[in-house]
């Protein structure tokens, strides 16, 4: 796809941000929209042979629509300044671990994944399989291909030790999380020129051991 193209056009979005502007260039949008299709779809392919998770899917399931919700919200700029994905079974919509892309310019351009804000169960799940088998989570976060893209576990912590665990668990600071996500973002002159077909699978694939590790502890 014209990454180029895509990030000079969301630069003059974030300078005009209102509908008279948009409409005005929906056609450019509408052909960077089928490049972005496009390549979510051949991203989506080489993904699915690596997670079955994701077989089957289509590109449009995980792609998300550029216009912002602002019924909640004091920004009412209507639309988002960047183009974004998520694959997991059930697409954007899905409930499991999974794979998020992002572009756009001023910094906004990255790969993350894992589990977003999980529920309840699955929360419990994920921090008994870490009670029990930590080391493994420890040598995936820890394995060379990994570190090239990602560091270390990110999300929101609880300030406390979570109910049923000790204080002085070996492992308690990653019971603590909340969310179990990971992410690597990507510097706006570098997205430029970019081989998105082959940087964004490659990321993933790294990633994938982190999130098989949280479809497992859900999966029990």
């Amino acid at each position: 796809m014209n990454t180029p193209l895509l990030f000079d056009f969301l630069t003059e979005l974030r300078e005009h941000n209102d509908r008279d502007w948009f409409q005005a260039r929906k056609a450019t949008y509408d052909q960077l929209r089928l490049e972005f299709e496009a390549a979510v779809g051949r991203w989506l392919k080489q993904l699915a042979t690596h997670d079955s998770t994701l077989v089957g899917l289509e590109p449009k399931k995980c792609i998300f629509r550029i216009y912002r919700d602002v019924r909640f919200s004091r920004d009412k700029r209507p639309y988002k300044t960047h183009f974004s994905a998520y694959f997991s079974g059930g697409g954007k919509s899905g409930n499991g671990p999974g794979y998020y892309v992002q572009l756009g310019p001023n910094g906004q351009t990255l790969l993350a994944g894992g589990l977003y804000e999980p529920e309840k169960e699955q929360l419990a799940r994920i921090r008994q399989e870490i009670d029990y088998n930590g080391d493994a989570l420890h040598r995936l976060l820890q394995a060379p291909g990994f570190r090239k893209y990602f560091t270390e576990v990110g999300g929101d912590k609880l300030k406390k030790a979570p109910t049923g665990y000790p204080v002085d668990h070996p492992e308690i600071e990653l019971l603590k999380y909340k969310s179990f996500v990971v992410s690597h973002q990507v510097p706006d002159a570098t997205a430029r020129h970019l081989d998105l077909d082959t940087y964004v699978p490659a990321a993933f694939r790294a990633m994938q051991p982190f999130c098989e590790y949280l479809q497992e502890a859900i999966e029990g």
